[in-house]
């Protein structure tokens, strides 16, 4: 019988575990799919904020190279892809 992969687990709120995850995937460059206001974006973690207003996660699209960035606060939800 074949295996079935699991999930990566998807966070909608900003607990210690969450923000662990982002740290993670910002030093090991991993991909994040992350939804804010009803739009899904896939980026390369490239740089976690956390200092100032409000905490920000800076991303960059494989596809163009550009370099995104999104408030914590703003985002529905997200999750570290392996």
């Amino acid at each position: 019988m074949p295996s079935r992969a699991i999930p990566p687990p998807e966070y909608r709120s900003l607990t210690p575990e969450a923000l662990d995850a982002l740290e993670r995937a910002v030093r090991e460059r991993l991909r994040v799919a992350l939804r804010r206001r009803g739009t899904e974006y896939v980026v390369v973690a490239e740089r976690l904020e956390t200092s100032g207003p409000g905490d920000v996660l800076a991303g960059r699209l494989p596809m163009t190279g550009e370099l995104l960035s999104f408030r914590l606060r703003d985002l529905e939800s997200f999750a570290v892809l392996p």
